[in-house]
């Protein structure tokens, strides 16, 4: 699919060398500069319930992109990156030891505050820590996952990756696909047919959990015929741009692009559902009436990342599916963390739904 690599090395385990006392960064310093590599001290100690991780394997999110190109803000310097899968260096939390191979939630959440407890919205949590998103100064520094470690706080849930799971095919866990398990976590009654409003990642990852929750065709719409074609390979039954689709009983839109919106309306039976999870920027202004939504009875719904569950769902599937479904065709070869930046420059030519920084 992608464009071959030169000098990408091949995917490791190896663990800490504890001679070391330092973490490589890649330091993230405003729109539209290039990252710069720098080193961070590793902790002395741990405080209670935090983690070590050295990582295996990060990549390259579509936010993080948007972040690169100021269409999002976050504060500097910092090191970016939330979709990752590493080793446990060290540990100061019961039932996480030394060794084991882990991801996390992209969000670490205080458990509770009203968000956590009552509203089940722990990614909405009053007191929120958002790795990848944090500044240097922020805690030990290690708060993103384009560097050799990164340190875990004690409201992250962690969790361990199954021993026959790729690396490539699990790091985006913590973040598309767990987000699209959420998204698609309640389905109306019937549904037989949906339809996905884009092919991308999100996309992808849809139509085959769809196809995985019962429901008998997933159309597909995309501007991109080869993002189409990749579709096909998960279930989805691709739809051409312009093509009106049939009526269904749940529209997914993941475009990011409200323009979509009136084609969904449309394409839905009366009490079906419309789930909204791309449009995740303040320009996706909407131009609806509330007689398009009341008269044919339609359920909407927002979808924001997810809860710890919706990952654990997400691990699952993939351990049961990765080798029946061609997740491996996801996600490029890892590119060295000295290369994030010609990483970044990958990601934006899209020839792969994901790029593997390793460091």
């Amino acid at each position: 699919m992608g464009a071959s690599l030169p000098d990408c090395p091949q995917t490791s385990n190896l663990l800490f060398d504890p001679s070391m006392n330092s973490a490589r960064v890649q330091l993230f310093h405003g729109a539209n500069q290039p990252f710069q590599m720098g080193t961070v001290l590793l902790p002395d100690e741990l405080h209670p319930g935090e983690v070590l991780v050295e990582i295996s394997l990060a990549t390259i999110c579509g936010s993080d992109l948007h972040t690169t190109e100021g269409r999002r803000s976050a504060p500097t310097p910092c090191v970016l990156g939330h979709e990752a899968v590493g080793h446990v260096v060290s540990s100061a939390r019961d039932g996480i030891a030394s060794g084991q191979r882990v991801t996390w939630t992209l969000a670490d959440s205080c458990g509770q505050c009203a968000p956590c407890t009552r509203w089940h919205l722990p990614q909405k949590c009053e007191h929120l820590f958002k790795y990848g998103h944090a500044a240097l100064t922020d805690g030990s520094g290690l708060n993103g996952c384009y560097a050799s470690h990164i340190v875990l706080r004690p409201g992250t849930q962690i969790m361990t990756v199954p021993e026959a799971l790729p690396d490539a095919i699990a790091a985006p866990a913590n973040c598309a696909l767990a987000t699209i398990v959420n998204a698609l976590e309640t389905l109306p009654d019937p549904c037989g047919r949906a339809l996905v409003q884009g092919g991308g990642l999100l996309g992808i990852y849809a139509c085959a959990w769809l196809r995985h929750r019962g429901v008998r065709e997933v159309f597909c719409t995309d501007l991109s015929p080869q993002r189409l074609t990749l579709v096909a390979e998960f279930g989805g039954i691709p739809l051409a741009h312009g093509t009106t689709p049939p009526t269904v009983d749940l529209v997914l839109e993941v475009t990011g692009s409200s323009a979509v919106i009136p084609d969904g309306i449309k394409a839905l039976r009366p009490g079906g559902h419309y789930v909204w999870a791309g449009m995740v920027h303040p320009e996706t202004k909407i131009d609806l009436t509330g007689e398009a939504v009341l008269r044919k009875c339609l359920t909407l719904r927002g979808v924001h990342n997810y809860a710890p569950h919706h990952l654990a769902a997400g691990l699952d599937f993939l351990a049961e599916n990765h080798t029946r479904l061609p997740f491996e065709k996801l996600t490029s070869p890892p590119l060295r963390l000295e290369q994030l930046n010609e990483g970044f420059e990958l990601t934006r030519s899209r020839q792969w739904q994901r790029v593997a920084i390793q460091p």
